[in-house]
């Protein structure tokens, strides 16, 4: 399982202590059985509700259902799944068996599945309502779960019989203290129309949409009453453990009495610090632009290694090289790959063929958090636009980023790679050079000589070098020159 995103503690420098009392929720909740889903729902789905799960087929609505029933499985009351006219129950069970969630133990006793497919098609839809009391009565549930119940609603003859339906089933299961799951191939624009909308607590939509060669899948709370939800679409994906979802990035509250670090700290960058008039300020994010040679992946793994060799946990999250190239490339810079490591380097290699932006914020965060990373360099942001579905998307990540680094002290560099020698007309580039504190360029020209130059071209409460430099690479790594 993964770790929440936005729980994520703050590590802030000169900061003034306040207190505020803690709002506390009183709803008592039901776990959906996945720590990111309830993170979204404000703590879960609350009890003795009735709650719409709805999304296209093959969505994930039953996995997300069945994920749920046998976290709640207990000996005192139990879980009743009703399959009605979408897939047989033998089916369904079947497929059931190979995620790891299941248990056979609980199958026939705190989590009871029950075909009513059958009597919903012999006496159509005025069948739903005898049958559910006659459970009740029972068993005395304390979770039903209806698949599907858009299959029972299309039976219905008229508006008028859905409305009736609805209404017996919503006082029925109301009076009984029973928490309930609608399960259904309903779209957006069925929120408007159809009667169970309106009485739902709870309505989340389970989507999946077509992204080049792979598909992407999103959980989105649409309705959640008396809770405050996370808003917005989570990237989500199947595992044989079940859902593994992603709560959306977003930005952090600034805390109260909150004051930037007065302290600067090196880039490990001979010459470098210099140009920025002592070295880049605690907690802030420049971005390192430049051209393929530039020496961009050079300086990203000094600034990491220094951070290492300075006792700071730093965290290089590479999309440009695989393991081994980078191994030799630390090696060739003079460095241990393994004492680097052990003095608190952690590098994070992902393949850039099947990237998903939010999983990897996500990892990026849950590392954050286990090591307490205080400097952190992303190489390269190009991979990272690749990955997001919208350029809003990317931006939106990209604000909450950086935000979240300044409020947690962690000092960044972000890697672009630019054609030729200019971070003018990309967009990407344009909207990434307002959010950095720092913005350095690097450049390549010569004809018969390779000449490698940095140029400081902003850096905010600085009295930075405005001269072009010119830097080397050697084995001691990049250096700017006298």
């Amino acid at each position: 399982m993964t770790t929440p995103i936005t729980t994520l503690t703050p590590v802030v420098t000169n900061r003034r202590a306040h207190t505020r009392a803690p709002v506390v929720d009183t709803t008592e909740r039901l776990t959906s059985g996945n720590p990111e889903a309830d993170y979204i729902l404000g703590g879960g789905f609350p009890a003795n509700s009735i709650n719409i799960i709805m999304g296209h087929p093959g969505s994930g609505k039953t996995i997300f259902a069945e994920q749920l029933i046998f976290e709640n499985a207990t000996d005192d009351r139990p879980i009743l799944y009703f399959t009605t006219l979408s897939e047989p129950l033998a089916k369904v069970v079947r497929y059931l068996q190979g995620f790891q969630f299941f248990d056979e133990d609980k199958l026939g006793t705190q989590v009871v599945f029950e075909d009513v497919g059958g009597e919903l098609a012999k006496s159509g839809p005025d069948a739903l309502i005898p049958l559910l009391k006659q459970a009740i009565t029972t068993l005395s549930p304390k979770v039903i779960v209806i698949d599907s119940f858009k299959a029972v609603h299309d039976l219905a003859q008229s508006v008028a019989d859905r409305r009736r339906m609805v209404y017996e089933m919503t006082a029925l299961l109301t009076a009984y203290g029973t928490t309930a799951f609608l399960l259904g191939e309903y779209t957006e624009e069925d929120i408007l129309l159809y009667p169970e909308f309106a009485v739902a607590d709870g309505i989340v939509e389970m989507s999946r949409r077509r992204l080049g060669n792979r598909d992407e899948r999103y959980f989105r709370v649409y309705k959640l009453r008396g809770s405050r939800y996370l808003e917005g679409a989570h990237a989500f994906r199947i595992t044989s453990a079940g859902l593994d979802i992603y709560p959306r990035l977003v930005s952090p509250r600034l805390p109260e009495g909150y004051e930037p670090a007065s302290e600067r700290i090196s880039t490990g960058v001979t010459g470098l610090d210099a140009m920025l008039d002592g070295g880049v300020w605690r907690g802030t994010t420049t971005l390192l632009a430049g051209p393929s040679g530039a020496g961009k992946t050079t300086i990203g793994l000094q600034f990491a290694l220094e951070g290492a060799r300075q006792g700071e946990p730093s965290l290089y999250m590479n999309f440009q090289e695989n393991p081994s190239q980078l191994m030799r490339t630390i090696r060739n810079l003079g460095a241990d790959p393994d004492l680097a490591q052990a003095q608190g380097l952690d590098l994070v290699y992902a393949s850039p063929v099947e990237l998903q932006i939010d999983s990897i914020i996500v990892d990026m965060f849950r590392r954050i958090q286990q090591g307490r990373i205080r400097r952190l360099v992303i190489d390269a942001l190009g991979d990272l636009a690749s990955a997001a579905t919208d350029p809003q998307r990317l931006h939106d990540y990209l604000y909450a980023l950086v935000q979240h680094f300044a409020v947690s002290g962690i000092t960044s560099i972000l890697n672009f790679e630019t054609i030729g020698n200019t971070v003018a007309g990309n967009g990407m580039q344009n909207a990434m050079s307002y959010l950095s504190d720092n913005v350095l360029l690097l450049a390549v020209d010569g004809d018969e000589r390779t000449r490698r130059t940095v140029r400081v071209l902003k850096t905010r409460g600085s009295a930075h070098d405005r001269r072009v430099r010119e830097v080397e690479i050697s084995s001691a790594g990049l250096a700017v020159l006298e």
